[in-house]
């Protein structure tokens, strides 16, 4: 058995050197994106097989067994099929499908993109409990039952109430006499952050803009989630109004209309005067577009939002635009154009998927 076990687990290192090898085609694919789970993701690797034992029965007679003579043709392998199509000469693909622990796949993008770790700005006090049990307490579990106390307490009780006897020293001890362990809560200071994926719905924004989009949100949350054991991620929609959904409206909503992008951004900023305060948490909001806005007046408002309230409160702000064939693209140089020289603001623009990792590594390559 260990024999066995040290070839499976040599067998899914290649497995893991493969994905490596190969990690750039899955940046900018959504392969991923539905095999997600809560600790690991579900990663299809193509031409590899697991060997295994094929059991069946062996008591018919087949090939090697029964009457024949050595190079007759055995009964029905030398027939033509009749089934549709030609014969093939090509091998065929085998996929095998690996679970790959969550913080091994953010390893594996830290290294692919040469993202630094990041070093978090607030510290949110959190009443944690403590590793070692040093309190005492009457009620509990008996397995936690500190004896000594106990007996003390109980030989205290026989004593007083004038029941000890030398020549029988038995102490029993009641229910009021048990002292139980008790571990401290205690408070210590966890880093929180908090991501917010802000997206255009308009009617410019096509299923292809938004596939960009969820490729994006999922390498960057899981990049995020290595590095905070304290996470939360808020969804944002908006066309000429904005709301917070959940994430599966986030990812599949249909909406058409205008663009009032300002709308996202008082939203977004309502929300971190009044829940996630800066003091505390490291903010980290991602807004997607592809960069129609409403009106040059509106595109002020967001300038004047970002420079003024927004950019002094968050680590940074990154702008990832989209390109859409119905988008002018015109938001992204007007941000550039007016706040290009902060370094909290990161904008970048994705033509299509193949630009997903370079869009990553500009977000996340600061280690803000």
């Amino acid at each position: 058995m260990h024999r066995i076990e040290r070839d499976r687990t040599r067998f899914r290192e290649i497995v893991r050197g493969r994905l490596r090898k190969d990690l750039r085609k899955y940046l900018s694919s959504t392969e991923l994106l539905g095999r997600r789970g809560d600790k690991a993701v579900s990663i299809p690797i193509p031409q590899i097989e697991l060997p295994r034992f094929r059991f069946g029965d062996n008591s018919k007679q087949g090939v090697g067994q029964g009457p024949g003579e050595e190079g007759e043709a055995v009964e029905g392998d030398a027939q033509e099929g009749e089934g549709a199509g030609s014969a093939g000469d090509q091998a065929g693909n085998h996929i095998l499908e690996v679970d790959v622990d969550l913080k091994e796949l953010a390893e594996m993008l830290g290294e692919e993109l040469q993202l630094p770790n990041i070093e978090p700005r607030g510290d949110r006090q959190l009443s944690t409990e403590g590793g070692k049990y040093t309190g005492i307490r009457q009620t509990g579990p008996k397995s936690l039952r500190h004896f000594r106390r106990t007996y003390d307490r109980a030989l205290r009780r026989v004593i007083a109430s004038g029941e000890w006897d030398p020549r029988n020293p038995q102490v029993i001890p009641i229910h009021d006499d048990e002292r139980i362990r008790n571990r401290k809560s205690v408070s210590k200071p966890e880093s929180s952050a908090v991501i917010f994926h802000i997206m255009d719905v308009s009617g410019s924004m096509g299923r292809e803009q938004k596939d960009v989009v969820r490729i994006k949100a999922f390498w960057i949350d899981t990049w995020l989630r290595s590095q905070y054991d304290n996470l939360e991620v808020v969804y944002i929609v908006h066309d000429a109004v904005a709301r917070i959904v959940d994430q599966e409206t986030f990812f599949h909503l249909r909406e058409s209309g205008g663009t009032k992008i300002s709308s996202a951004y008082e939203l977004f900023l309502d929300q971190i005067l009044e829940k996630y305060r800066a003091e505390e948490w490291n903010i980290y909001p991602f807004h997607y577009s592809d960069g129609d806005n409403w009106s040059a007046r509106d595109t002020e408002r967001c300038v004047g939002l970002l420079r003024d309230e927004i950019l002094p409160r968050v680590n940074q702000f990154c702008y990832g635009q989209v390109k859409s064939a119905y988008g002018s693209g015109q938001f992204k140089k007007d941000l550039d154009g007016a706040l290009g020289s902060m370094e909290c603001l990161i904008t970048a623009a994705v033509d299509d998927r193949e630009g997903v990792p370079d869009a990553i590594r500009a977000f996340l390559g600061g280690g803000a």
